[in-house]
């Protein structure tokens, strides 16, 4: 499959001109043309694109940026890096079978919580950033199908705390909350996850039914603060006695609203864990 300049330009971020600038000056990219003569682009200049993009956010110059490509193509470079590159390539040009393949290749390659935590959570932050809403959808759907098998992989435990994890609504990315579940489920808790955009209904239905020592919510969309505390009230009250704790760049600059209605914050699933503990003391000793 190929692309043509105005595809690339946009997913790169580098304007039309500079592309065509960059060709004439450096003799990069080297796109062909086709039946109609349009510049189009295979697989592996889409790649050397994206690298030089990459190198020239991070301070390069575009020469020294494009000289790196060349001398050191995707073959060379250490594996995660090769993964990582070898999968955006495979997303820009579509290839949904490529993308999902370059996954499971590193599962193979990487014990479970490296995997999720230093390939796939990676991945669906930059993802944001980098693609059209199509590719974005591609993506993050085989990423949520990886993180979800290494959830349901983890044996279920018969005993240990419970935790509820779930999106509040209208928050439909359940990336982070995936990544969460993995995490407990690996530290001796009982997992029940929810997904995304659950009402506060359904999480109280849901207290009343499992009774978890602690409800976690991932919020990845933006709100403002009374929006946030307003809806933290409420699941704070649908859900008592759990404790209720938020994570998620949705809820980070928002702390003061967070424990104004009664939730508590973390950052990981150790600050989580470490949180619970340190509540439950407190409840333990008064």
């Amino acid at each position: 499959m190929t692309l043509r300049i105005r595809t690339i330009a946009r997913l790169t971020g580098i304007r039309e001109a500079t592309l065509r600038a960059w060709e004439r000056r450096y003799g990069f990219p080297r796109p062909v043309r086709n039946e109609s003569n349009y510049r189009v682009y295979s697989r592996e200049e889409v790649e050397h694109i994206r690298r030089v993009a990459r190198l020239i956010s991070e301070g390069l110059a575009v020469s020294e940026a494009i000289a790196q490509v060349r001398t050191l193509p995707v073959a060379e470079l250490p594996v995660r890096e090769r993964l990582v590159e070898r999968f955006w390539s495979a997303v820009m040009v579509l290839d949904g079978d490529e993308a999902d393949r370059v996954l499971g290749e590193a599962q193979a390659t990487m014990d479970v919580e490296a995997y999720c935590d230093t390939l796939l959570m990676p991945l669906l932050r930059e993802m944001g950033a980098r693609l059209d809403i199509a590719r974005e959808h591609l993506a993050s759907a085989l990423i949520r199908q990886r993180l979800r098998a290494l959830v349901l992989a983890e044996d279920a435990r018969r005993e240990g705390p419970r935790a509820l994890l779930a999106c509040p609504e209208r928050d439909l990315h359940e990336g982070g909350l995936l990544a969460l579940g993995l995490h407990l489920k690996r530290k001796g808790w009982r997992v029940m996850l929810l997904g995304a955009d659950t009402p506060v209904e359904a999480l109280q239905a849901a207290c009343q039914q499992v009774h978890p020592e602690l409800v976690a919510l991932s919020c990845v969309r933006r709100r403002e603060a009374a929006e946030l505390e307003q809806l933290l009230r409420g699941v704070v009250g649908a859900c008592a006695p759990s404790l209720v704790v938020v994570g998620g760049p949705g809820a980070r600059e928002h702390l003061k609203a967070i424990f104004s209605a009664g939730a508590q914050y973390a950052e990981s699933a150790d600050e989580l864990v470490a949180l619970w503990q340190q509540v439950r003391g407190a409840s333990n000793r008064t």
